[in-house]
């Protein structure tokens, strides 16, 4: 089949990887994408918010499936867009969608759907957001209700910070803090069957040791050694299923990709967040790891055909992948770097380790940064000490100015291996 993936990030070239390793795909195409997705599809211009014009990219290309990787778009409303075209589309509508844009409305479905979570507060005022500050205490997590690339979170105990960031945003869910590992779990639905991936955990500060500020997130790592066998089995049932039940019971069927961030807390599994599509970083290692081919899965999602698959098929395998980032992110970004070391990394490290593009850009010959997170390095071993070696020793090949790395990835879970 032509596919057309919509986005330009790591997780989008995750998903191109893995597309254009599929025998089922013969074009695979990529709107905007970026320097490294250019290696494996075909790029075009687009506005990705436009639902118009990616429709009509979709239509005049031929493509017969559409996966809109990135949030925005979605809540945007552009995979209503692309079915309108009569086109099979991988993702929710924009109005399902509000399940990312807009935390107080996946509140709301989580009430309905008895999917335990965080109390939480909604606030529009300074009043209000003085009162559920004090409600809760130390530590405070007060959350942008809106979309904000990973970075509309605020989790401090300094009173003064978590009212500065209330205040600066339009509307606030503040919640209170749920202790515990937090686990990221990925599950695929086409508003009534639900299909869960293997769970990974991400590293969200930018710094070792869980230092510094909020990312998008630093690394991932899959599986995880230290989790309850028992893990997915239980959130399918107490969240995944019910949120998607619900959603088809509002009237606002949910198909595409629900993510689930959740915190393994003492009282049980609580639901930190959910997001409308693929995460990043985790996919990145998710995906390295799953055996089953990509697109027909994506398309038995769009056309409503998932109760037909077979299970799906996972490699043993572990997989870690290393975010490079650019100097001062997550604060405003340098970019138009150049990046040396990618073709080595392609010839000396691979099939086991590989680069795939987050922020980068051609100029004049050459790959440049253009963004916050440059790279995801990522790589596959034995176990997770293997796979953090392999992808350390490809992550030492690159050279970036004044980039940075965490250091740690995986590195406690792989002690516990």
């Amino acid at each position: 089949m032509k596919v057309l993936v919509i986005g330009g990030g790591a997780r989008e070239h995750a998903l191109c990887r893995s597309l254009s390793l599929d025998s089922d795909v013969s074009a695979l195409h990529c709107a905007p994408g970026n320097a490294g997705i250019a290696e494996v599809a075909e790029l075009h211009p687009v506005d990705a918010l436009d639902g118009a014009a990616v429709a009509a990219l979709a239509t005049e290309l031929g493509a017969e499936l559409v996966i809109v990787g990135p949030e925005a778009p979605l809540v945007a409303g552009v995979a209503d867009a692309v079915r309108a075209a009569g086109i099979p589309c991988f993702g929710p509508s924009g109005e399902a969608a509000q399940l990312e844009g807009s935390k107080a409305f996946a509140k709301d479905v989580m009430a309905g759907a008895g999917v335990p979570t965080a109390r939480s507060y909604v606030c529009a005022t300074p009043e209000e957001v003085e009162e559920a500050l004090d409600a809760f205490g130390a530590p405070y997590v007060v959350k942008d209700d809106g979309l904000a690339a990973g970075k509309g979170v605020v989790v401090t105990d300094d009173l003064e910070a978590a009212r500065a960031h209330a205040n600066a945003c339009d509307r606030v869910v503040i919640e209170e803090f749920l202790d515990g590992p937090e686990v990221s779990l990925f599950a695929i639905t086409d508003g009534t069957t639900v299909v869960p991936l293997q769970p990974a955990q991400d590293f969200k500060r930018a710094l070792d040791g869980d230092e510094g500020p909020n990312t998008g997130g630093m690394g991932a790592y899959s599986p995880l050694p230290w989790a309850d066998p028992k893990l997915v089995g239980e959130v399918m049932e107490t969240v995944l299923q019910p949120t998607v039940d619900e959603l088809r019971r509002r009237g606002t069927p949910f198909s595409g990709l629900l993510y689930a961030g959740l915190a393994i807390t003492g009282r049980g599994v609580r639901v930190i967040e959910f997001n409308a599509r693929f995460g990043d970083p985790e996919t990145q290692v998710v995906l390295a790891r799953l055996r089953t081919p990509l697109a027909g899965v994506l398309l038995a999602s769009a056309n409503g055909t998932l109760a037909d698959l077979e299970p799906l098929r996972w490699s043993d395998e572990a997989a870690v992948t290393v975010v490079v980032a650019s100097h001062n992110y997550p604060d405003t970004p340098r970019t138009g770097d150049p990046i040396t070391g990618l073709d080595e990394v392609a010839a000396t490290d691979a099939p086991n380790a590989y680069v795939l593009h987050a922020g980068t850009r051609h100029e004049d010959g050459a790959v440049v940064s253009a963004g916050g997170r440059v790279l995801s390095v990522t790589a596959v071993g034995s176990g997770l000490t293997e796979a953090r070696e392999r992808a350390y020793a490809a992550v030492a090949r690159i050279g970036l100015e004044g980039s940075q790395h965490r250091t740690d990835i995986a590195a406690k879970a792989a002690t516990e291996a």
